[in-house]
């Protein structure tokens, strides 16, 4: 899918931060807001087709799968990006195991929500680092351990610095190696995990418990 005249819906349960939101993608001419909604279970949002459903989740009631599941049914085939203040891996996590493509936390400036939209609208998913650096970190702390059928320890370690946003130069800093051996590392870790974009790495290790 690509970001041209991409259709965008959006689900926020208070007026003036709709409004908002459908003004900052309204100002980009890659998008077309087709609509704003309190709740996905607007039967509207049916008829008007959205590539992408931008869900405020915060001010949804109800369970996490419920809300998720509404928003499938009502706008299937859209990809859907979650926005949340809330910086809980665990949320973040069920977010992504009911059919999110994205979890964005809504402290970033607009300029930065444009650009997690446009990663999940070419087909790739989006997490905010903070949350699933947290979440990674935890799992190690717990012992948790990467399937050796796929990472090495080392590569393991290099999933883990990558999922809280670090570059290849501070990756290299941290773990005492060359910028050119982390390249080397990165490069197998996607081919391994068959994705294309560092935002793609977090979102695998965490759906499939690598980490």
């Amino acid at each position: 899918m690509t970001t041209s005249g991409l259709r965008i819906a959006i689900v926020e349960s208070q007026v003036l931060f709709a409004k908002a939101l459908c003004g900052i993608f309204a100002d980009d001419p890659e998008f077309k807001v087709v609509g704003d909604y309190r709740t996905p279970q607007t039967a509207n949002l049916q008829g008007v087709a959205p590539s992408l459903v931008v869900l405020d989740l915060d001010g949804q009631n109800g369970d996490i799968a419920l809300t998720l599941g509404a928003c499938k049914e009502a706008a299937p085939g859209a990809r859907i990006c979650v926005l949340s203040m809330n910086l809980s891996p665990e949320i973040m996590q069920r977010c992504l195991s009911n059919g999110a493509e994205a979890y964005i936390i809504k402290d970033i400036s607009p300029a930065e929500l444009i650009r997690a939209v446009k990663t999940v609208a070419e087909g790739q998913s989006y997490v905010d680092p903070r949350v699933a650096g947290g979440l990674l970190r935890r799992r190690s702390l717990n012992g948790g351990k990467p399937d050796i059928m796929e990472l090495s320890a080392r590569e393991s370690e290099v999933l883990k610095l990558i999922a809280e946003g670090l570059a290849n130069k501070q990756i290299s800093a941290r773990l005492h190696l060359s910028e050119k051996t982390v390249k080397n590392h990165v490069s197998r870790i996607f081919s391994k995990l068959n994705i294309s974009a560092r935002t793609q790495a977090a979102v695998h290790a965490i759906r499939a418990g690598i980490v």
